[in-house]
C-alpha cells in the first residue's frame, strides 16, 4: 500500500516535497516512480528511484528541479520539487515496481508500475 502526501498550493517558484508511505510488501519492491497527470492529459512520468537509492532517473521535463530519494529505513519516498512552475500542477502519484529487471533499465510507462498511491494535488500558481 502506498499513501502520498504533501501536496498544495504553491507560487511559482517555490518548493514543495512531497512524501510516500509503503506498507506491506515494501521488501518486494525494487524502484519507486513518480507520475503526475495535469487536467485533460495523460499521466505522465516524472521520476524513478531504485528502492536502495543508488540509481535515479528524472525526466528532462523537471531535471534539475525535482530530484527524489528514499528513506529505506521509514519506508519512504520523496520527491523535491524545487523552482516550481504553473504547468507544473497536476495530480502527483507516487508508484512501486515489483519487477527486479526495473534496476536495470526504469520503467517509464505507468502500466509497468504494480502498486500506486492515492494522488496528491501540486497546485503553482503564476
Amino acid at each position: 500500500q502506498l499513501q502520498a502526501s504533501g501536496g498544495g498550493w504553491v507560487q511559482a517558484g517555490g518548493s514543495l516535497r512531497l512524501s510516500c508511505a509503503a506498507s506491506g510488501r515494501t521488501f518486494s519492491v525494487y524502484v519507486m516512480g513518480w507520475f503526475r497527470q495535469a487536467p485533460g492529459k495523460e499521466r505522465e512520468f516524472v521520476s524513478a528511484i531504485s528502492w536502495n537509492g543508488g540509481r535515479i532517473y528524472v525526466a528532462d521535463s523537471v531535471k534539475g528541479r525535482f530530484t527524489t530519494s528514499t528513506d529505506n529505513a521509514k519506508n519512504m519516498a520523496y520527491l523535491q520539487m524545487n523552482s516550481l512552475k504553473p504547468e507544473d500542477t497536476a495530480v502527483y502519484y507516487c508508484a512501486a515496481d515489483l519487477d527486479p529487471k526495473s534496476l536495470t533499465v526504469f520503467h517509464l510507462n505507468r502500466n509497468e508500475y504494480d502498486y500506486w498511491g492515492q494522488g496528491t494535488q501540486v497546485t503553482v500558481s503564476s
